[in-house]
């Protein structure tokens, strides 16, 4: 009977033995249940981080259009409502010496291409099929490419038969996702757009705007790329005439083109403040550079005060008026906040710029020089004058030149200015002295050495098949 009783008691202990080592198991694998939880939940966000740390940088080159430096905050204007675009300066860096040419496709041309105007510029609202853009650059290097905005390069309907249709349609320019006003025909651009969407011509209802069709499509390419590299060319529609009521206006009827053109440039403001927001809502934004330009001066019809004086717009004209326009970078953790460069830049330069910053090689035979290292506030080379060729209309009249450097300016019929003195250019210096002769000297030498005439004005290469 005591051996009966002996085993229970030893089967017994053996059977809470069973059940605490049981008890351990199951507390292990919950615990392990957790830990597997809890890294799975993990894993995509420690994956995205990483991608984005090895990952080549997104690009988003931003262009408006018929704005000059004198219509932003962050260069002292009080007149003009641009809170994202100062914030954007607040954050990263504004240039104060940034020079575009006088007209949008000149403009155009050069930031897309790399090359003076004198090497390969053909006619207005064309760009040469046979220029290799920057949106060919990115899609080659893998990046995803998209476009949005205006582009007037194909040469539209309501030009003259001879520039018709030849210049470069959107897709041969390298970009896979397009949105744009004026490719081969031209319709409204505001309030019941006619925009070319992913290779369809497109019409919109009367209370769409036009504007902002772009910058959603954008938007949505950002939304659906994430995940790669990707490059954006965003030369916006907006602040260009007609001067008309945006969203945000108080009316839709208004007829002062003032107020509306002030009105456009908060409307174009708020656009820009979307794309910026969009990198940070994608988690995105340290591996995103941003630049914001515009592609020449503003209207002549529009008065803008800064600093105490009234600036008249200089579109057209080869002036600071026509010519000088902001450049404000964004890349946390790259750029300086708040940091400020007097760095001369060209329309020539942002090509050379991105593609060193996407790590693509870059081509020997381009004008342009680098700015990459003064955005990450590193040594590099700099500019030590600009060249302008501009002959906007080829069949018309006789092209213009000069070169500048940050104070003084040479044309090429001789007329030699000090813009620090003199930035409306009334009072030609007859005969320079002292740092004046230096630079006198200095640009002359940029004249003798340029070409003084366009090699491709008027000729425009045969048409690729299209694929």
């Amino acid at each position: 009977m005591r051996q009966i009783v002996a085993d229970q008691q030893l089967i017994a202990v053996h059977s809470q033995a069973g059940q605490n080592q049981r008890r351990v198991r199951g507390r292990c694998w919950t615990a392990l249940g957790i830990l597997a939880a809890w890294l799975l939940a993990c894993w995509p966000a420690a994956t995205f981080a990483a991608d984005q740390a090895e990952r080549r940088p997104n690009v988003i080159v931003i262009m408006a259009d018929d704005i000059g430096a004198e219509c932003y905050g962050c260069y002292g204007s009080k007149q003009y409502r641009t809170p994202h675009i100062d914030r954007m300066a607040a954050t990263g860096m504004r240039f104060t010496h940034c020079y575009s040419q006088p007209l949008c496709t000149p403009s155009r041309v050069k930031l897309m291409t790399g090359l003076s105007n004198a090497r390969n510029y053909s006619a207005f609202s064309i760009l040469n099929r046979d220029q290799k853009t920057i949106g060919q650059y990115f899609k080659e290097a893998g990046y995803a490419t998209a476009v949005a905005g205006k582009w007037q390069l194909l040469g539209a309907e309501q030009y003259a038969p001879r520039f018709r249709g030849k210049g470069t349609w959107p897709q041969e320019a390298g970009f896979d996702h397009i949105c744009l006003w004026q490719v081969d025909r031209l319709g409204s651009r505001y309030w019941a757009p006619l925009l070319y969407v992913d290779g369809e011509n497109k019409s919109f209802g009367p209370d769409e705007y036009g504007p902002d069709i772009c910058c959603n499509y954008l938007l949505n390419f950002m939304e659906q790329h994430r995940d790669r590299p990707f490059f954006i060319y965003y030369p916006m529609i907006l602040v260009h005439a007609p001067f008309e009521p945006t969203p945000g206006s108080a009316s839709r009827e208004s007829k002062d083109d003032q107020q509306n053109f002030e009105d456009m440039v908060a409307q174009m403001d708020a656009q820009i403040g979307r794309i910026v927001a969009k990198t940070e809502e994608l988690g995105i934004a340290e591996n995103t550079l941003i630049l914001v330009t515009g592609d020449n001066g503003t209207h002549p019809r529009i008065r803008s005060v800064i600093n105490g004086q009234t600036v008249r717009g200089g579109k057209g004209r080869m002036t600071d008026a026509g010519t000088h326009v902001a450049l404000v970078a964004r890349w946390p953790g790259k750029i300086a906040a708040g940091s400020v460069s007097d760095a001369l830049v060209d329309f020539s330069d942002f090509l050379p710029t991105v593609l060193e910053a996407a790590g693509i090689e870059r081509p020997q035979h381009l004008d342009g020089v680098s700015f990459l290292s003064q955005l990450l506030g590193n040594p590099g080379p700099t500019r030590e004058w600009i060249y302008m060729w501009y002959w906007p209309r080829p069949e018309q009249g006789r092209p213009a030149r000069m070169a500048r450097d940050r104070r003084f300016k040479l044309y090429g019929d001789g007329r030699f200015y000090d813009l620090q003195a003199d930035p409306s250019e009334e009072h030609p210096i007859a005969e320079p002295t002292g740092e004046a002769l230096t630079a006198h000297a200095k640009l002359s030498k940029v004249l003798e050495t340029m070409p003084a005439e366009g090699a491709t004005v008027l000729r425009f290469p045969a048409r690729p098949k299209r694929q």
